[in-house]
């Protein structure tokens, strides 16, 4: 950032040109964008509202809704119904906190770089707080975005274990799946990734539709007993033998499956008409919460305690290898996204401030790769260390989330309106609504982190996985 002294005062309007000055002390920091101009410069910033609404819809929609229907199974119909609409609704008002902040603050790029200048606004220009901070936000994304890497590694060798009745390994399915993943999410314009994710959103849709039909029109679950009498499961509410740490966690489930609002920041900086981003927000959080209310109470309701996870694995062996092959491409494209973000981010960390971030130099292109190449290969690790696909998706809501999703927009809110804590009535309420976001961004990461490392631990062992870097068939073709 370039530095400039003098008496100004930061306004608190969102700022009508490239740049944003900012209060740090007695000191006017004026930001720039991060992908800024120049001769020869790569352009990243041209992508639509529309393809930046596709961008985010697939970057939440395909590993969420496979997960979600099982969580029903604890929470029960009622209980679920009520935390996707909450859920919901509180990560869209999270992404756009996180969006106006970063119209204020331009040379933002994540979440970290927000974190930073947050924290030098509420230290009075302690930069080591801000580094702390910054630090601290920028290992919680990686890891966050590493771990959804992982989580769409495992759906994608899932899927190719279904596909091909267990043709191979399942280590050498997740390891040809961080490839195909780390080559597509190699490419380095969201822009270009367009075609991708409409393909991959496309074929989750067509692929949840077909195993929900399906599940619809059979006389009972695919995986209750063939004949006589059976317990289908279904409940409004959860049974007194479902715990508090297995319904906190599936609670979390329903969070994490709309809780990434942190992996669209970035997409603003790529933007032509970065005011347009919550144009995309807003088609992208209504369409998540229909369709995850839809989808997952039409499953729960005719599947029951028989729901597999992930779900497409619902409906019987045969409509489970067409879901899962037509579902291939958006598993795929998941993928990419993740990799996408979580190299990104490390890219612009290594290169930033230098020439090398914009230009096609041999520096920008072996940083690029090492980026998305390094963070896939860290996540299919954890795929391969973390085998469930639930609790993986509850961890990551949890851990990664829980802080940036919740807590880190709260303290974003409070830069914006340091003047409602002393202000008129209503302020006062809007400020300690905002406390009380904050401190709920506190219970979903220290008590989910803690019901999912008790419920992973238990799936050990009661032997749901007979260990790590198993070759064994993770999708139950094989075995059922």
């Amino acid at each position: 950032m370039d530095i400039e002294k003098g008496k100004e005062k930061c306004k608190t309007s969102v700022p009508s040109g490239s740049s944003s000055p900012v209060i740090v002390g007695d000191v006017i920091e004026t930001e720039a964008e991060v992908f800024g101009g120049g001769e020869g410069a790569v352009n990243f910033r041209n992508v639509g509202w529309i393809r930046a609404a596709m961008f985010m819809l697939k970057m939440t929609f395909a590993t969420g809704v496979l997960s979600l229907p099982s969580a029903l199974n604890d929470l029960g119909a009622v209980p679920g119904a009520i935390f996707i609409l909450f859920w919901g609704l509180v990560n869209m008002y999270m992404a756009v906190i996180q969006g106006e902040f970063k119209l204020l603050h331009p040379s933002l790029h994540t979440v970290a770089d927000g974190a930073e200048i947050a924290a030098l606004q509420l230290s009075s220009g302690s930069k080591k707080w801000a580094l702390v901070s910054k630090e601290i936000t920028e290992f919680l994304y990686l890891v966050s975005w590493i771990l959804c890497t992982g989580l769409s590694i495992l759906g994608l060798s899932i899927a190719l274990n279904a596909v091909t009745h267990h043709g191979t390994c399942t280590v050498l399915f997740a390891f040809v799946s961080y490839i195909v993943v780390s080559t597509i999410g190699s490419i380095r314009k969201i822009e270009k990734t367009a075609w991708i994710t409409w393909v991959g959103f496309i074929s989750i849709v067509v692929a949840i539709l077909v195993v929900l039909i399906a599940t619809a029109i059979r006389d009972r679950p695919a995986s209750a007993p063939a004949t006589g009498d059976y317990d289908l499961g279904f409940s409004a509410f959860p049974s007194s033998s479902v715990t508090f740490a297995s319904a906190w966690s599936a609670s979390l489930i329903i969070y994490a499956s709309s809780a990434n609002t942190s992996g669209y920041v970035p997409v603003i900086s790529e933007m032509r008409q970065p005011r347009h981003y919550f144009r995309s927000v807003y088609v992208t959080m209504t369409w998540i919460i229909v369709s995850y209310m839809v989808i997952g109470m039409v499953m729960y309701r005719y599947a029951g305690q028989w729901l597999a996870t992930p779900a497409l694995g619902s409906a019987g062996p045969t409509i489970k290898i067409v879901s899962y092959a037509i579902s291939i491409p958006g598993l795929i494209a998941g993928g990419m996204i993740c990799v996408h973000i979580s190299g990104k981010s490390v890219f612009v960390r290594v290169l930033r401030g230098s020439r090398h971030l914009t230009a096609n130099t041999w520096q920008h292109w072996t940083v690029w790769l090492a980026s998305t190449y390094g963070t896939g290969l860290i996540g299919w690790l954890i795929c391969e260390a973390i085998p469930f696909y639930g609790s993986l998706v509850s961890l990551i809501g949890s851990l990664g989330f829980g802080p940036l999703g919740i807590c880190l927009p709260a303290i974003m809110w409070f830069c914006m309106h340091p003047q409602y804590r002393a202000g008129t009535l209503r302020m006062k309420v809007m400020w300690w609504l905002h406390v009380a976001i904050f401190v709920m961004g506190l219970f979903v990461t220290i008590g989910g982190t803690f019901a999912n490392v008790v419920v992973i631990i238990e799936q050990f062992r009661e032997g749901a996985v007979s260990g790590v870097f198993q070759c064994a068939d993770n999708s139950n073709t094989v075995d059922g």
